[in-house]
């Protein structure tokens, strides 16, 4: 989801760029779900993304699941889902529950190298660049198409609490925070990245699970301006992520 003034072209995203970031399923030209590659062998995602695709009905079969990474394709042959994870459509617990999954690849890869994970806890106010594959649209038109194509957005941190969180800011307003390439992640791109650009290059921030509606907004359109971004916060969930790589 974009900003309603400055075109499509310019937030088309380049996958030789981010070899690392690759989507977990294809249905026509629409893709489903976003990874990325924290470890030669080890992706990070959204759990829910694990019920939305056939990888978890796949591995549960006793198969391994294909998906193409940098042009190749690679086999995911396990998945550990984050212990505080529930269930994405049990209610009354958005605030404890933790949508994050490692999927394991079944050899590890030389090549693309993979993203480290951001560490500090000075998440807010940074601005972070979104990663997807999902459905598009503007702001004040909200989504209008699922053409499969690999864009990115920017936006700037609100908050990082449990989560972090920010807005899809009208450039349009006079007290605006809304950056150059201001935007918010489209359905499907569950899983992505919030990346953030340091001294030693990209790292991962958040990852994408989902667009949070307020109960005075139910039944509106997705992606309008005013919408909010719900990322989990990598910061505290690192430790998680370094013990099940460990074990």
């Amino acid at each position: 989801m974009i900003r309603h003034d400055t075109g499509y072209a310019r937030h088309t995203a380049s996958e030789s760029q981010f070899p690392a970031v690759f989507f977990l399923e294809q249905r026509g030209r629409r893709k489903i779900c976003v990874a990325t590659l924290i470890h030669p062998r080890w992706a990070l995602t959204a759990a829910h993304c694990i019920e939305e695709t056939a990888l978890g009905a796949t591995l549960a079969q006793g198969d391994r699941y294909p998906v193409r990474i940098a042009g190749r394709e690679h086999f995911i042959d396990a998945v550990h889902l984050h212990p505080a994870y529930h269930n994405r459509y049990q209610s009354g617990i958005e605030d404890s529950d933790v949508d994050l999954a490692l999927v394991r690849l079944s050899e590890s890869l030389e090549l693309p190298r993979p993203l480290p994970l951001y560490r500090g806890s000075d998440e807010v106010n940074k601005v972070i660049t979104l990663l997807g594959w999902g459905y598009f649209g503007i702001g004040t038109q909200g989504l209008r198409d699922d053409d499969g194509r690999f864009r990115f957005a920017r936006n700037t941190i609100d908050s990082a609490n449990h989560r972090l969180r920010f807005t899809f800011d009208d450039p349009r307003l006079p007290d605006t925070r809304a950056v150059e390439l201001e935007g918010l992640p489209g359905l499907g791109d569950s899983g992505g990245p919030a990346l953030v650009q340091g001294q030693q290059g990209w790292q991962i921030m958040g990852i994408a699970v989902g667009e949070l509606i307020e109960e005075e907004t139910a039944g509106r359109q997705l992606g309008l301006y005013g919408a909010v971004g719900v990322y989990e916060r990598i910061s505290l969930h690192a430790e998680w992520i370094d013990q099940v790589i460990e074990d």
